[in-house]
């Protein structure tokens, strides 16, 4: 018997004498438990609505790469199957509701964030035809993913009905079937497993649908709601937001606070305004120069070009420097010795990584007001909800043992390696399935 390697399956030849005194040569093959006997196409289904959606998808795209090169990955924004009215209500809706009216969009949160009431808007959207589910329905039919990974919580009412399809997507046959096996049935036709991955630390009941196969959510509490609203315990599992792997890097603070005319005798306050800028940035750093100390702060105004250019020509009593949209946020945060910034789940969540404390301000009602709650209970936050308080709280805080414990709670809570741990745990659950 000899065995040969190839990838994640091992070859096996053998040799048996049959009865006539001949020699039959015969293989067969088993998976090793790290891939399948064919390259998987994984589907990582996102829409645009903040930032932290695509980011989290970027970064499970460049784990499952890492994890398997060989595989079919696709980082689809379904955006794109929307129509240019559609596009617009979508984009801009978002972001005006949530400057102009945080409280109308903490009550439609809150309003809806009942697994009930979710079930009913689903079935009710469901009902109604429309151009953009066509689309998504025909683009996963067209690519058949092994399975589907949902950094937003809009895929999934597509899903749902895919699953719920009689049959569902015939599936593309497997190596047995291509060398002469009898094809499986139509019952048992190929569905896609579907992960529903919460991007937040509190779960929407929107993320919540019968079609999910696993959950992977930020922290054990999530997980907790998740089951207490009647997600199978087996089904969920904490692995942190995912975040992209240079968060797992360590930059040199010389070199990076170098690079940006940062001084080594000062501590730096980083003030995030988000990817579309919509943090009150401006105003944050009209506060900072009225508070007396030694500090330096870097602000990054997303892609808020407008307001980067009005912030640069502004002169202040702190040494400030002002960013547009940055892709080194890991170096950013790397010489941060606190984070100002509105509570997303993505950028909370790098932050932790790098046990980075957070100063919030004036979080938004919804998941920016449940996120706080989070880092709040567990010590790894101070907040403020005006402005004006800022420069009393930062004089106070500033090389205080209080900052230092923040940051050790910091510490304790991040997630680095979520992506490779999300896209691992999705990878052992397809496998199992397929066994069965």
């Amino acid at each position: 018997m000899a065995a040969q390697q190839r990838g994640p399956v091992i070859w096996i030849m053998c040799q048996l004498l049959s009865g006539n005194g001949t020699t039959r040569h015969f293989c067969f093959s088993i998976t090793t438990g790290c891939g399948k006997l064919h390259p998987m196409r994984i589907l990582i289904a996102t829409v645009t609505a903040g930032g932290g959606h695509i980011a989290a998808a970027a970064a499970l795209e460049e784990a499952w790469h890492a994890l398997r090169p060989d595989d079919t990955v696709e980082r689809l924004d379904l955006i794109k199957f929307f129509s240019p009215l559609h596009k617009k209500v979508h984009a801009d809706g978002y972001v005006k509701l949530v400057e102009r009216a945080p409280e109308l969009w903490g009550m439609l949160f809150g309003k809806t964030d009942n697994p009930k009431v979710a079930r009913r808007l689903n079935k009710l959207r469901r009902v109604f035809p429309s151009n953009s589910r066509k689309r998504f329905m025909r683009h996963l039919k067209q690519f058949k993913p092994d399975a589907v990974l949902c950094t937003h919580y809009l895929p999934l009412e597509t899903l749902g009905l895919l699953k719920a399809s009689e049959g569902g997507v015939p599936r593309r046959p497997n190596l047995m079937e291509k060398m002469g096996a009898r094809r499986a049935r139509p019952s048992d036709s190929y569905k896609p497993f579907v992960v529903s991955i919460v991007t937040d630390f509190e779960a929407h009941a929107l993320w919540m649908d019968a079609c999910v196969d696993l959950y992977c959510v930020a922290a054990e509490e999530t997980k907790a709601r998740l089951v207490a609203r009647g997600a199978t315990a087996a089904n969920a599992v904490a692995t942190g937001i995912p975040i992209a792997a240079k968060f797992l890097s360590k930059p040199d603070p010389r070199a990076v606070r170098k690079q940006y005319g940062l001084r080594d005798d000062q501590p730096v306050l980083l003030v995030l305004g988000g990817g579309f800028g919509m943090g009150p940035v401006a105003e944050i750093l009209t506060e900072l120069d009225k508070a007396p100390g030694q500090f330096q702060t870097v602000a990054v105004t997303g892609r808020n070009e407008e307001l980067r250019r009005k912030l640069a020509t502004q002169t202040r009593k702190h040494p400030t420097h002002v960013l547009g949209f940055s892709t080194n946020m890991h170096e950013l945060m790397a010489v941060a010795d606190l984070i100002i910034t509105k509570p997303g789940g993505l950028t909370t969540s790098e932050a932790l990584a790098l046990g980075k404390p957070l100063f919030i301000l004036n979080p938004i009602p919804g998941q920016e007001a449940a996120n706080s709650d989070f880092l709040l209970e567990r010590g790894a936050a101070a907040k403020v909800n005006r402005v004006e308080d800022l420069p009393f709280r930062i004089e106070r805080l500033l090389g205080s043992k209080k900052l230092a414990d923040m940051a050790k709670a910091a510490k304790s809570l991040g997630r680095p390696q979520s992506a490779t741990v999300v896209c691992r745990e999705v990878l052992k659950r397809v496998l199992t399935a397929d066994e069965r």
